[in-house]
Formats: C-alpha cells, sequence, structure tokens
C-alpha cells in the first residue's frame, strides 16, 4: 500500500491459530492436495484499537482532518452565568409561563368573589321585604280585635308575640346590609367604629325613654297619679314598648363592640316601629278607657321618639357629607402625590442632561 501503516494504541485482539491436519485421500489427485495443504498454518493477526489515528500522508481524494482544541476562554465561559447545571438548562420562558400562572391562580380567586357579589344583589330587594312583612304588615293591617282580647296575660302575650316577630326580622335585615356594606374582597379592612358622642347621646335618648314610662307607673301604683291604672292594664300597654326598647339597646351595643357598619341605620330602625307600636298603644287605650294622664303619657313618648328619629336622619346626611370630603379630599392628596412624582421625574432627567 502507498500510505504507511497507523499506529494503533489499544489492547490486541488475537485471532486463533488454524491447523489443517493430515488426511488420507483416497486418490492419488487428492493426496498430493493434502500434502500441500500439510502443515500449513495461518500467521496471527494482531489488530490494534486507539481513539486517535495520526497519518502522515493522505490520498488526493481524502478531505484534510477536522482538530478541535479547546481554548481557556471557552473552557472558562462554560456554565459561567451560574454555579448549577440545572440552572443553564433552564429556557427563557419561565418568567413568561410564571406570570401566566399567577394571572390564572388570581382569576380562580375572584372567581368565588364575583359569585359572592352575584348573591348580594338580591339582599338589595329581599331585606327591605323581610322588614315590612314582619315590621309594618303585622301592625297595620291586622285587626285590634284578633290581637287584644282584654287586660289580661293573652293579650300582653300576644302584643309581644308581634313585637318579637319584628324583632326576628330586623335582625336579617341588618345581617343582610352589613354583608351589603361590606369590601369586595374579604381581605380589606372594613371596621367602623361610632363616635363616642353619637354613642352618649344614643344612651340618653333610650334612659329618657326607660324612665318616663317606668316613672308613670310607678306614680299609679302609689297613688299619686288619680285615677289608678292596674298594673295589668299598664303592662299591656308599655310591656312590649319597655321589652323592644332593651333589645333595641342591646342591639346597638353589638354593634358598636363589633363595628359593624350598620351602627348608623340601627337606632332608625327600631325608632321607627316604636312610632307605630305606640300608636298602637293609643288605640288600645281607647278600648281600656284608660286615664287621661296615661294617654297624654303615650303621647308625649310618641313626640319624644319622632323626635329623636328626626335627629338619627340628620346624623345620616352629615355622616354621608362627611364621608363625601373625606373621600374629596383622598383624591386630592393622591392627584397632588402622582403632580409631586411628576415633577421630580422631570427635574431628574433635566440634571441628567446637563
Amino acid at each position: 500500500m502507498n500510505g504507511q501503516m497507523a499506529s494503533l494504541a489499544q489492547p490486541q485482539f488475537k485471532i486463533p491459530t488454524l491447523t489443517f491436519l493430515k488426511a488420507h485421500p483416497r486418490s492419488t489427485a487428492l493426496s498430493r492436495s493434502a500434502k500441500a495443504l500439510q502443515g500449513l498454518t495461518l500467521p496471527c493477526v494482531h489488530i490494534k484499537r486507539s481513539s486517535i489515528v495520526c497519518c502522515t500522508k493522505l490520498t488526493p481524494w481524502e478531505p484534510p482532518p477536522v482538530t478541535y482544541a479547546p481554548t481557556d476562554k471557552s473552557s472558562d465561559n462554560f456554565l459561567k452565568n451560574s454555579t448549577k447545571i440545572f440552572e443553564t438548562l433552564k429556557p427563557s420562558n419561565t418568567d413568561e409561563s410564571s406570570i401566566n400562572n399567577t394571572g390564572r391562580v388570581a382569576e380562580t380567586r375572584n372567581n368565588p368573589v364575583a359569585e359572592l357579589q352575584l348573591l348580594k344583589w338580591p339582599m338589595w330587594l329581599l331585606g327591605p321585604s323581610i322588614l315590612l312583612a314582619t315590621g309594618m304588615v303585622p301592625t297595620l293591617w291586622l285587626p285590634i280585635s284578633s290581637i287584644f282580647l282584654g287586660p289580661n296575660i293573652a293579650s300582653l302575650l300576644s302584643l309581644i308575640g308581634l313585637d318579637c316577630i319584628f324583632n326576628l326580622g330586623a335582625s336579617l335585615f341588618l345581617l343582610m346590609a352589613d354583608s351589603c356594606a361590606r369590601p369586595k374582597y374579604p381581605t380589606q379592612n372594613c371596621n367602623s367604629k361610632a363616635p363616642l358622642s353619637y354613642q352618649f347621646w344614643n344612651i340618653v335618648a333610650s334612659l329618657t325613654g326607660f324612665v318616663v314610662p317606668l316613672l308613670t307607673m310607678y306614680g299609679s301604683e302609689k297613688g299619686f297619679l288619680q285615677p289608678q291604672l292596674p298594673m295589668i292594664s299598664s303592662g299591656v300597654l308599655l310591656g312590649p314598648y319597655l321589652l323592644l326598647l332593651s333589645v333595641q339597646v342591646l342591639t346597638e351595643t353589638l354593634t358598636w363592640h363589633w363595628q359593624s357598619p350598620v351602627w348608623l341605620v340601627t337606632p332608625i330602625i327600631y325608632e321607627s316601629y316604636r312610632v307605630l307600636q305606640l300608636m298602637r298603644g293609643l288605640r288600645l287605650g281607647v278600648e281600656l278607657s284608660t286615664p287621661a294622664w296615661m294617654m297624654h303619657t303615650i303621647r308625649g313618648l310618641v313626640c319624644w321618639w319622632v323626635l329623636i328619629l328626626g335627629l338619627q336622619l340628620m346624623r345620616v346626611a352629615w355622616f354621608a357629607g362627611l364621608a363625601a370630603r373625606s373621600r374629596n379630599q383622598h383624591s386630592s392628596s393622591e392627584t397632588s402625590a402622582a403632580a409631586n412624582s411628576d415633577d421630580n421625574i422631570e427635574g431628574y432627567y433635566a440634571e441628567d442632561k446637563f
């Protein structure tokens, strides 16, 4: 061959020697060929393997060999950006995928919130309807003869039952109003604290409503007011009123303690029904032929609670104006802060130009 043999530097593979033994042919021609093959032994061929083949001469049709020589720069730049190989194999769009995943999680979290908002919409009509059905309808359309059977315990319990039905409807209405007044997201804070002056004057009005009828009943029992009124008749006229007033004080105290947004409308609901309750007492007083001093007491209580109800409505208007002013101040402060930030950015860029 024209080229030189390649040098091989690996373990050798040895082909075993094949030896043909002498045979006894039947003919002379076969005996001659047997003599020629007698003692013929194939030489052992040694093959060496190496991963690198160096050839000094190449044939004209063979291309030049391709050599690879690593440099120091490439070895230094390998895995230069990160100390962990798994970070180098990280795809470039992982940030986008993580953003998409967070967006999907946010959407799934917001879906229950949207469902809750949809459930709150019927409450705007259901709450007032319950309040109307439990409070106004029995008082305005139920005949007195079906409730009042005379100055006895049965009549007293019937009147208290009507007031309990109203109290149940008022409690449901306040719960629905509290749910509608809460923010859209449960994580937002919605603690509404009533002012101390508001709490003080409400307690004063409630105590006045307690003290006046109790003094009249005590004066009638001791004989200071003539003619005297039996205790059962006084209980029928003023017993449900005193019981519902105590329930109102308890409800207002709970709304103040829980810092519920419905603390402003709670006295309005009970005081509106109290006016109707006292008007019902005037009709029952005519049925019982009560003395004039008791009728004047009930009329005075009606005027007192109408006055207190008007004050409560004035407070609602005042708090609405206060909320509007605070909202305007907050929006103006945000706009001024945004303008100041824009001015600071423009001044920064102007300094960079110089």
